[in-house]
């Protein structure tokens, strides 16, 4: 199922709506099983808040993602609105510096600085290393033998009433509830997420921290809409329940593999989690989209 540009549009704006002027007060999450792919750490490197500033910026560049994948250019491949959209949105004077320095990282990724990464990482199996200085709160990303190869997305986003019976009322309040979400990404070939992303493919891995365990839901999913800046390929992929993460006890974990080919890829994940609660209930809560870029 796929969201059409004025639902998405309509998500980011109901979603900046809900969110108090502060970052949204999260309950504590649960902590992630040890999983067989070594993604374990990896999800336990909780970050602390969300930045109602990034969110509200770069919501608006989700729909021009998305668009531009059903609008190819001249050539077929990328349209060049794309580029421009984020330019212009990137370079607002009033934007704060923590999210020009967003807009910067995308804005490079998606001109000739991405190409050279991604030739660099072609040639030497390494992923660029992030220029930007890790701030108090950042989660740790594992790192040495063994540990999954992980890009993350560009900034944590929420869930809205992920988590109704940690908010006020029965159903929770337009000022609780809400579940801090966060996003991966692992370019194969790897072991992560189970069964594992192969070369010229991409594992992605959505936590909707502090849930009960994931469940499937073909009538609201959880989706990833990616775009390939080299080859101008798109797809989409429902992200599911991993039964070798998180299954029994939580916190919510959707993990989809997706043949995107080598290249630079750009990714917007939205829709809908749906998690039990502590008490064992069903519930189903739309995500603010959140924006990914990788190396495959």
């Amino acid at each position: 199922m796929r969201p059409t540009l004025p639902r998405l549009a309509a998500t980011v704006a109901i979603s900046a709506g809900l969110l108090a002027p502060a970052a949204p007060a999260l309950a504590a999450p649960a902590a992630p099983v040890a999983s067989p792919d070594g993604l374990t750490s990896a999800l336990a490197a909780v970050p602390t808040k969300v930045d109602r500033q990034v969110l509200d910026s770069l919501g608006a560049f989700a729909p021009a993602i998305i668009g531009s994948m059903a609008t190819p250019g001249p050539d077929g491949k990328v349209n060049p609105a794309l580029f421009a959209d984020a330019n212009t949105l990137g370079s607002n004077p009033n934007l704060p510096p923590q999210v020009r320095e967003v807009w910067r990282e995308i804005i490079d990724f998606l001109g000739e600085p991405g190409k050279r990464s991604v030739a660099a990482y072609h040639r030497t199996n390494r992923l660029p290393v992030a220029k930007k200085k890790a701030k108090p709160g950042d989660p740790e990303i594992p790192r040495g033998p063994g540990a999954p190869r992980i890009q993350e997305f560009l900034y944590p986003t929420i869930g809205i009433g992920c988590m109704p019976e940690s908010a006020t009322g029965s159903l929770g309040s337009l000022g609780g509830g809400n579940s801090l979400g966060r996003a991966l990404v692992t370019a194969g070939p790897q072991k992560a997420p189970a069964p594992g992303p192969k070369r010229g493919q991409v594992g992605y891995v959505y936590t909707s921290l502090g849930t009960g365990p994931a469940v499937n839901n073909r009538a609201r999913p959880l989706i990833a809409q990616w775009l390939n800046l080299d080859t101008g390929r798109t797809g989409i992929i429902n992200l599911r329940r991993n039964p070798k993460i998180n299954a029994t006890d939580g916190p919510g974990t959707f993990t989809a593999i997706a043949s995107t080919g080598r290249g630079r890829v750009l990714t917007v994940i939205s829709g809908d989690v749906t998690v039990k609660t502590k008490s064992k209930r069903v519930v189903s809560c739309g995500i603010v989209p959140v924006i990914g870029i990788a190396y495959v």
